[in-house]
């Protein structure tokens, strides 16, 4: 596989993250060191998946995979909605992001990395190669959450986006949440 090609599967497949970063970021649930962890924990997670789906994509089957894109959209759509409760319930505090949802968030943004690692990277037989392009998209994956955090910083500045911010992100995660389900 060629590094073009490698770097549009790994922004693709990062796009979750991003929403997900950007929705968290535009909501103010996390402070710059949740932020910073939530960035690593989604590059792991990318990269773990990716190599993980490499390795073993052979062992897989299409209703195994299913099951994990289902478990991983039904957690961002339970934290969309948390957020949107949080955004009705205003004068009692922000939603936050707690210490267990690092790795929560992280795997469900990054199943589709497990199916990408069965089927495109799995035709690489040297388990190097396969490592280093596993370790490419997460670092791909950290680097545009880390973009989404930061764009969010100046998007929260748009008064609309600041006063609706919690019912936005929730809404995003939602959708993200369903498109992991449907398709």
């Amino acid at each position: 596989m060629n590094f073009f090609s490698l770097t549009l599967i790994a922004i693709a497949l990062a796009l979750d993250a991003f929403g997900v970063a950007l929705s968290i970021g535009i909501s103010g649930c996390a402070v710059k060191k949740q932020k910073i962890i939530l960035a690593l924990s989604f590059g792991f997670f990318q990269f773990l998946f990716a190599y993980i789906g490499a390795t073993l994509g052979y062992f897989i089957n299409s209703y195994i995979i299913s099951v994990p894109e289902i478990i991983g959209g039904v957690i961002q759509i339970i934290i969309g909605f948390l957020m949107l409760w949080q955004g009705y319930r205003k004068g009692e505090g922000n939603f936050r992001i707690r210490k267990d949802m690092y790795a929560i968030l992280g795997a469900s943004v990054s199943i589709d990395a497990m199916i990408v690692g069965f089927a495109v990277l799995f035709y690489e037989k040297n388990m190097l190669i396969i490592f280093e392009y596993a370790l490419y998209i997460g670092l791909i994956a950290m680097i545009l959450s880390l973009a989404a955090f930061f764009l969010s910083k100046y998007l929260k500045k748009i008064s609309i986006v600041e006063q609706y911010a919690e019912f936005i992100a929730g809404v995003i995660l939602i959708f993200f949440g369903l498109k992991m389900i449907l398709l």
